[in-house]
C-alpha cells in the first residue's frame, strides 16, 4: 500500500497529461516511487496515460542523469562543486567577453524548456545577459512556419487549435498523434478524441505520404506526395472560392488581402497539381466540397507542412480554408484558447497592435533574415567555422541536443568540435554536451514544480494544472532556476561563487518579478490594470522564485483572482491537484484577439507574394526519384528517452520504411541492410519493406543514433539506430523562416 500519494502533470510532452503517482517510504526514511498511473480525476486527461508518463521514475533513478555540475578535464569529464563549476565557466569565457564582441557566444534553447517552469521564468534573463544576436532554438526545426504565419494573420503568435471535443469533420495533414499525442495542440488521449468524432458521426481525414498509425484508425487516408502540402490546400481554396462554397461568417468583415490570395491560387487548380500532389482531381474537389458542407469542420497541419520548403506558405493555406469555410473562430472550427497566463482577456475593444516584420536582423555570414530575435539553426553551423568580427567562439545550450536534432550532424559536430568553450544546461552526456568544457546539470522532473506556460495557450480545453515537486534536491543537487540565474550573472560580469554570486542571483529574481508584476498592471484587459505593480508583488510575496512570478501571472490572466478576487490563483491550483477546469473554448474571439496594425487577419504581404508566385510557377517542377520523410514513434520522445530500457526493449524501430516496388526494383530484401545516400552524407540502416509508405518515399524514425564515441548513454547507445539528420540538408529550407525541410529530402538507397 502506498504510503503517499502525489499528483501532476506529465512534463514529456505537449498533451499535459495528469499522472497519480504512488511512493512508499524506504528503510532509509527516503521515498521512492512505486507506481505512476493516469489520473482518473484530472479534469482534462480523465486518465489517459501514454506508454512515456509511466517511466518519469525510470527517468529519475536513472544513474546517467547527472546529479553534479561536470568540467572537462584532459579530455575526461569529472564532477565538481558547483562553485568550481562556475568559476570555471567564468575563466573561460573571459578571453571570449574581454573582446567586446558579445556575437561571439552564441545560445541554443532546446524543446525541453517549454516544458519547465524555471526556463521559460529565467531565460529571458540568460539571452538578455549574453547580448548575442546569435540565438537560436528548436522551434526552427520544427514550427517556427507555424509560429510566423500566426504573427503575419493575427499579429501575434496566436495559433488556432481544431475544436477536437465538437467539429464534424477534422483534415490532418502531416500530423501523427496517435504516435504523438499531438503537437501545436494540446489534447490529452487524441487517439480517444478522434475516436469520438467518429462516434458522434464525423469524419477524420488524414493527408500523409505514409500510412501511419493515426491514418490507420482514419475514415480515409491520402497519400500525398512529400512537400506537396500548399498545392493541395491551394486547390482546396481554389475549389471552394470559384464553386461558391466559400462562406466567411462572422469574419467577413475582420479580413484583408483574401481577393489578392485568390487571384495567386487561379492556376493552381486540382487538375493542375494532381501529379505533383500524388492525388488525383476528383478526390481534392470532393475533400473541398466535403469541408464546406460539414456543419463544423478543423483543417489541422503540423510537422508534415512546417518542414518543408513551402512550411510558412502551407501553415497560411491551412487557416485560410479554415477560414473560407467559416470554421476559423466557429465552434467546431479552428478555435484559439484562452490561456489562464500569457494572454489578455478579449472581453474590451478590439486589440490593434504592431503586426509582425520578419527579419529585424540578418546572420553574419549567408544573409538570413531572424525572426522573433532568432536566427535558424541551419546558420548556427557557418557561424561558428566562418572567422572574422561576430564569429561564435563559444557556445551555451540549454535543455537541447542539436548536435543531434538538427541538420547535417556531421558538420554540426565538427563546428562544435572548433569551438573555445563550450556550457551545457542538460542531464546527460549526450552527442552535443561530449563537446562542452562544463556540464550543468538540472534536476529531474519529478525534483520541480510544473506548470506549462506555452501550451495552456494550445489546448483544446482551458484548463490550469500545477504540480508541487515530489521528491527534494540532493546535496550535489541546484534548483534549475538557480542554475539559469547563476550563469546570468557570470555573463553579467560579477561574481561567479560565494555570497556576492548569492546576491546577483536575488537580484535577478527581483528584477524578473517586477518586470512580470509591470507588464500585468499594464495589461488594459487584465484584472490588475491600472494598479501599481507594487501591490501585485506584494500580494504574491508568500511565493519565492518561479512560484511567485507564476502567481502574479495567474493573478492577472483572463480568469484572475486580481489583487483579492476569487479567480484563479497559485493557491487556487495548489487546492485543486487535479486541476480547474476553465470552460471550453469561445467562439468569436476575433477582431478582440487581432495584434495587426490593421486591426484584420492579414492574409497577404511582401513576404508571402513571392511564395504563392513560386508555389503557381513550380506546379510542374520535375519531383526527386527517392525522397526521404520521418516519423516518430509512440514510445520515443526525441533523442532523450531512449536510455530508459522499458522504452527501447522489443523489436528494433529504427528502420528504413520502403515499398515493396522500390524495394524490388533496387533489390531490397526485408530486414537486410541498405545504403541511404544524400547531398551531406550516408547511414546504413536495416530496412522494413512496407506499403505503409508510398512508392518514391522512404522514412527514417528521428532521435536515434546515440551510439557515438563520447555518449554516456549506457541503455541508449546499446540501440541500433542511426540518426537521420546525417541525411538532412542545412541548405534544404523554408525561404521565409529559415525552418529546416525535414520532410522531402532527396536520397539514393541502394543495397549496402
Amino acid at each position: 500500500m502506498a504510503d503517499r500519494t502525489a499528483f501532476r502533470t506529465c512534463p514529456l510532452c505537449e498533451a499535459n497529461c495528469g499522472l497519480e503517482i504512488e511512493l512508499t517510504t524506504k528503510p532509509d526514511g527516503s521515498e521512492e516511487v512505486k507506481r505512476i498511473r493516469g489520473d482518473q480525476a484530472d479534469v482534462f486527461s480523465a486518465g489517459f496515460i501514454c506508454p512515456k508518463g509511466s517511466t518519469l521514475k525510470h527517468l529519475h533513478e536513472d544513474p546517467d542523469w547527472l546529479r553534479a555540475p561536470h568540467v572537462k578535464r584532459d579530455g575526461e569529464f569529472v564532477a565538481v562543486t558547483w562553485d568550481e563549476a562556475f568559476e570555471t565557466i567564468a575563466a573561460g569565457l573571459a578571453p571570449i567577453l574581454e573582446s567586446g564582441d558579445r556575437n561571439a557566444v552564441g545560445l541554443y534553447l532546446g524543446n525541453p524548456n517549454v516544458h519547465s517552469l524555471d526556463p521559460m521564468i529565467y531565460n529571458r534573463a540568460l539571452i538578455k545577459s549574453i547580448g548575442t544576436a546569435n540565438l537560436f532554438s528548436a522551434s526552427t526545426v520544427d514550427q517556427r512556419p507555424k509560429e510566423i504565419s500566426s504573427a503575419m494573420l493575427f499579429g501575434s503568435v496566436t495559433i488556432p487549435v481544431p475544436d477536437l471535443d465538437r467539429t464534424d469533420y477534422l483534415l490532418m495533414l502531416g500530423a501523427n498523434p496517435v504516435a504523438s499525442n499531438g503537437s501545436l495542440c494540446t489534447a490529452p488521449d487524441f487517439p480517444g478524441r478522434l475516436s469520438r468524432i467518429q462516434e458522434r458521426g464525423g469524419r477524420v481525414i488524414v493527408v500523409d505520404p505514409r500510412r501511419s498509425e493515426t491514418a490507420e484508425t482514419a475514415d480515409e487516408h491520402l497519400a500525398i506526395r512529400p512537400n506537396g502540402d500548399a498545392w493541395f490546400l491551394a486547390a482546396l481554396a481554389n475549389v471552394i472560392s470559384n464553386e461558391g462554397l466559400a462562406d466567411l461568417g462572422h469574419l467577413a468583415d475582420h479580413v484583408s488581402g483574401l481577393d489578392e490570395v485568390l487571384a495567386f491560387i487561379t492556376p493552381v487548380t486540382p487538375e493542375a497539381v494532381a501529379e505533383r500532389v500524388g492525388l488525383d482531381a476528383p478526390t481534392i474537389r470532393r475533400i473541398a466540397a466535403e469541408l464546406a458542407a460539414a456543419p463544423s469542420a478543423a483543417v489541422y497541419g503540423r510537422i508534415g507542412t512546417t518542414c518543408q520548403e513551402f512550411g510558412t506558405l502551407s501553415s497560411v493555406l491551412v487557416d485560410v480554408v479554415n477560414l473560407l469555410t467559416g470554421n476559423l473562430d466557429s465552434i467546431g472550427g479552428a478555435m484559439f484558447s484562452t490561456g489562464a497566463v500569457g494572454q489578455p482577456s478579449t472581453k474590451g475593444k478590439p486589440g490593434v497592435g504592431r503586426g509582425f516584420r520578419m527579419g529585424g536582423t540578418t546572420s553574419r555570414v549567408s544573409g538570413t533574415r531572424s525572426s522573433f530575435g532568432e536566427f535558424p539553426v541551419t546558420v548556427m553551423p557557418e557561424e561558428i567555422e566562418t572567422a572574422g568580427e561576430g564569429q561564435i567562439r563559444a557556445m551555451v545550450t540549454v535543455g537541447g541536443n542539436p548536435a543531434s536534432s538538427t541538420p547535417n550532424s556531421t558538420r554540426m559536430n565538427a563546428a562544435f568540435e572548433s569551438l573555445e568553450f563550450m556550457v551545457c544546461v542538460d542531464p546527460y552526456i549526450n552527442e552535443t554536451t561530449r563537446h562542452a568544457d562544463v556540464i550543468l546539470p538540472p534536476p529531474t522532473a519529478l525534483q520541480k514544480p510544473h506548470f506549462d506556460l506555452a501550451f495552456v495557450n494550445l489546448s483544446v480545453r482551458n484548463v490550469a494544472n500545477y504540480s508541487e515537486a515530489i521528491f527534494p534536491l540532493e546535496e550535489s543537487q541546484m534548483a534549475e532556476g538557480e542554475i539559469l540565474r547563476r550563469l546570468t550573472s557570470v555573463f553579467l560580469g560579477e561574481a561567479a561563487s560565494g555570497p556576492a554570486a548569492e546576491a546577483v542571483v536575488e537580484a535577478i529574481d527581483d528584477a524578473s518579478a517586477a518586470a512580470v508584476a509591470d507588464g500585468a498592471v499594464r495589461n488594459e484587459f487584465g484584472p490588475v490594470a491600472g494598479v501599481e505593480g507594487s501591490e501585485l508583488l506584494e500580494v504574491s510575496s508568500e511565493y519565492e522564485g518561479a512560484d511567485r512570478m507564476l502567481d502574479m501571472m495567474l493573478r492577472s490572466g483572463p480568469f484572475g483572482s486580481g489583487l483579492n478576487g476569487d479567480g484563479l490563483s497559485l493557491a487556487k491550483l495548489k487546492e485543486n491537484p487535479h486541476g480547474v477546469d476553465l470552460g471550453a473554448l469561445e467562439e468569436h474571439r476575433i477582431p478582440g484577439i487581432l495584434r495587426t496594425k490593421s486591426g484584420t487577419i492579414e492574409l497577404i504581404n511582401d513576404d508571402l507574394r513571392p511564395e504563392f508566385e513560386r508555389l503557381a510557377a513550380t506546379i510542374e517542377e520535375e519531383v526527386p526519384e527517392m525522397v526521404l520523410v520521418g516519423r516518430r514513434h509512440l514510445r520515443s520522445n526525441n533523442s532523450w528517452m531512449h536510455n530508459v530500457r522499458v522504452l527501447t526493449k522489443g523489436r528494433n524501430r529504427c528502420t528504413l520504411q520502403i515499398h515493396p516496388d522500390d524495394a524490388d526494383r533496387l533489390g531490397i530484401e526485408d530486414g537486410s541492410a541498405a545504403k541511404v545516400t544524400s547531398r551531406v552524407g550516408e547511414v546504413i540502416i536495416d530496412c522494413e519493406r512496407t506499403d505503409v509508405v508510398r512508392p518514391g518515399v522512404v522514412s527514417i524514425p528521428h532521435g536515434f543514433g546515440q551510439n557515438t564515441e563520447g555518449v554516456q548513454l549506457r541503455v541508449a547507445s546499446e540501440y541500433r539506430g542511426v540518426n537521420t539528420n546525417l541525411l538532412t540538408d542545412e541548405y534544404l529550407r523554408d525561404p521565409i523562416s529559415g525552418n529546416i525541410a525535414l520532410n522531402g529530402v532527396p536520397v539514393t538507397v541502394a543495397p549496402a
